[in-house]
């Protein structure tokens, strides 16, 4: 079974408005114009479509300290996968996290303290990074920055 991702930028009122038994031709209408042998990538699968929007916490996203609680990976830092570092900073943030709890013996608020003056600064750069990505691959500019970036050229 061949299984296609196709991604669209749209408001999430489209992707709400769109009725499952017509998700197929809804999609491959955004699509019209496109050579067949693509646009059956869309219309000929043997599954509907699975629309999962894509969702981001606004860049530089900050939280007051709430005495005992932190977050990390996606709750902590949610962004779009375009800067490819979802997984990463999870893992990073629990690693930073055990850290600050083991430098911090017996005091808590210290440990998480130092982790979040840390997490909030890395995540904001890996934020305007995937941002930026996103736009590269969905901004009015597109396909040229992408092309720009895969052929080494000089970007703005």
């Amino acid at each position: 079974m061949l299984h296609s991702c196709i991604a669209l930028r749209k408001p999430q009122e489209w992707i709400s408005g769109i009725d499952a038994t017509d998700a197929t031709g809804r999609v491959a209408a955004k699509f019209d114009g496109w050579a067949p042998e693509l646009t059956a990538l869309i219309t000929d699968g043997e599954a509907a479509p699975v629309l999962r929007p894509i969702n981001a916490l606004p860049i530089g996203h900050r939280w007051d300290r709430t005495p005992g609680v932190t977050l990390l990976g996606d709750a902590a830092h949610l962004m779009s996968p375009f800067a490819g570092e979802g997984a990463n900073l999870a893992m990073f943030d629990g690693s930073e996290l055990g850290k600050a709890i083991a430098a911090h013996p017996g005091d808590v608020e210290a440990a998480l303290t130092e982790y979040e003056q840390a997490l909030f600064p890395r995540s904001e750069q890996f934020a305007t990074e995937s941002d930026a990505n996103l736009e590269m691959m969905f901004g009015a500019d597109t396909p040229a920055g992408l092309l720009t970036l895969l052929t080494g050229g000089e970007q703005n």
